[in-house]
Formats: C-alpha cells, sequence, structure tokens
C-alpha cells in the first residue's frame, strides 16, 4: 500500500502544471522604514479598533514568516523547476524582510505602550507546538492556507478600497509594500505543495483548521488590546469598524467567495489575477526606490 501511495504521488507531481504566470518571480526589495515619535496612536483613520486589528496582524509576522520561510524551505531541495527554484528564493527573501520591518514596526508600537511582544510571544508558542505536531506536509498546507488568506486580505482589502488612503501617510507606504509583496508570492508556497505531490484532503483540511485559528486569534488579540487600550467601552469604533468589515462597504464579506474558491480542485492562487492593481500599487507606493521611510 505504502508503495502504492508512494507510486501514485509520484505521478500527481509529475503531472502539475502550475497556472504562475511565466517569469512571475517575486522582486526582493529591501525598504528601509523610519517610525517617528510623532506619528498619531490611531494611525488608521483615527481609529482604535481598524489600527489596533493591524497591529495585532503586525504583532503576529515576525514569528509567522519564520515558520512559512522553513515550511517552504524543507521541500526547496525537492524542486526541479527553474522558474519555481527562483521563485522560492524570491519568496524566502520577501518573508524575511517582512519578518524584519514587522519586528521593528512592533518595538516602535509595544515603545509607545501597545503590548505586542506578549502577543508576539503567544504566536511563536502556536508555531513552535505546531512544528512539533504537525508534519512537514501540514507544516506547509499551513502556509499556503495563511497564503490564500492574506493575499486575499492584500489585494481586496488594502489596494482595492481606501484603507492606505486612511493612514497616517507616514506608516501606510509599509503597509502596501507588505501587501504588493503577498500578490507577487501568493503562489510560491501552492506551488511546491503541489510540485511535492501534496495530499488535497491536508491542504483543505488544514485550510478549515486557518479558518478558525486565524480569526480567532486576531480577535482575541484586538479584544485584548482594546481592553489595555482603555477602549473596550468605544462602542462608535467598534460598530464603524464592524460596518466597515461585514456591512458597508463590508471589505471581508466581499473576501468570502474568493475564500471559497480554494475548496476547488482546480483552485490556484493566480485564477485570480491582480496584477494589474498591484502594478498600479506600485507606482503609487514604490515609485520612490528602494528607501522608503515612515517619519
Amino acid at each position: 500500500m505504502t508503495a502504492q501511495l508512494t507510486r501514485e504521488r509520484m505521478n500527481r507531481t509529475d503531472a502539475y502544471r502550475t497556472a504562475t504566470p511565466e517569469g512571475m518571480i517575486p522582486e526582493v526589495r529591501q525598504p528601509d522604514f523610519e517610525f517617528a515619535d510623532d506619528m498619531p496612536r490611531y494611525w488608521w483613520d483615527n481609529d482604535p479598533v481598524k489600527t489596533l486589528l493591524l497591529a495585532a496582524l503586525s504583532s503576529s509576522f515576525p514569528p509567522g514568516e519564520k515558520f512559512f520561510i522553513d515550511s517552504v524551505r524543507h521541500y526547496q531541495d525537492r524542486i526541479t523547476d527553474p522558474e519555481l527554484k527562483k521563485a522560492v528564493r524570491a519568496f524566502i527573501g520577501q518573508e524575511a524582510h517582512h519578518s524584519r520591518e514587522h519586528k521593528l514596526m512592533n518595538g516602535f508600537l509595544e515603545d509607545r505602550g501597545i503590548g505586542l511582544a506578549r502577543l508576539e510571544k503567544e504566536i511563536q508558542g502556536f508555531m513552535d507546538w505546531m512544528r512539533t505536531r504537525f508534519t512537514p506536509e501540514r507544516q506547509l498546507a499551513h502556509t499556503v492556507a495563511v497564503e490564500h488568506f492574506t493575499a486575499l486580505m492584500a489585494e481586496e482589502f488594502l489596494l482595492k478600497y481606501d484603507a492606505l488612503e486612511e493612514m497616517d501617510p507616514r506608516i501606510a507606504p509599509v503597509w502596501a509594500w507588505h501587501a504588493i509583496e503577498e500578490s507577487e508570492h501568493k503562489a510560491v508556497a501552492f506551488d511546491v505543495y503541489k510540485s511535492i505531490g501534496g495530499s488535497e484532503f491536508i491542504r483543505l483540511s488544514e485550510m478549515m483548521v486557518v479558518s478558525v485559528a486565524f480569526p480567532l486569534f486576531t480577535s482575541l488579540h484586538v479584544y485584548q488590546l482594546m481592553k489595555e487600550d482603555g477602549q473596550l467601552s468605544n462602542l462608535k469604533s467598534w460598530a464603524g469598524a464592524v460596518n466597515y468589515m461585514w456591512g458597508k462597504p463590508g471589505v471581508f464579506r466581499r473576501l468570502l467567495p474568493a475564500y471559497f474558491r480554494y475548496y476547488s480542485p482546480n483552485f490556484h492562487p493566480w485564477n485570480h489575477d491582480a496584477r494589474d492593481l498591484v502594478e498600479k500599487a506600485k507606482r503609487k507606493w514604490l515609485g520612490r526606490g528602494k528607501k522608503s521611510t515612515a517619519h
């Protein structure tokens, strides 16, 4: 039975053809963001919930990006396609810079009294738990699932709507840069997973795990940050954020069709081609060269 499963997996590997556009190699940029002391405390739309939502997400990036890098790197020597090899190296480079820049941002916010260090430690504990309990294949499936979430949020939330315009102009470039790169490398982990013959059951079941864990951790952390910031009873901010996400414009509600497409046997991240949107964002947010400032 084991030999048969091995042959079947090898056949799936040989038959895999990616839908990633030819020559779509992510670009490894080296931004150098700086944060000034006069940055408003609530730098997204002067709103506590919106700001602390992104702060909570930022706390997860340093440990999360390291986990993603390791899960992909585990299979790096099994990749034979030259284009995918280049994409994997670029994926690792981009994720490493994301971890570095968000570590700096988190330290900046921590110094201003927003307790992200504790949240980052909690996420690190969860990542460490998965490393010991999950097989390498499921760890990669976890990365694939989270990459789908982050690509959706990058393309359909940060780049398509007015979120970046509502942020303080000294911090918006951080999120624009990250969103652009999330879209650029959105299929790399998926292509690695399919190339090594990853199980569809594991891919889909892990998305179900992520679909619970991701919003659960995020909601809990936003609640904790709001409580620590003395904003827990700010009903106007809560109501405004809920309406923004689920009412009008309802940006999260609009993500649901793209989210459910993940469960299709024909799913590929590049079935949703957002290159025009990303190119527009590049011209606007990355047009000033490699060095970016937030001061």
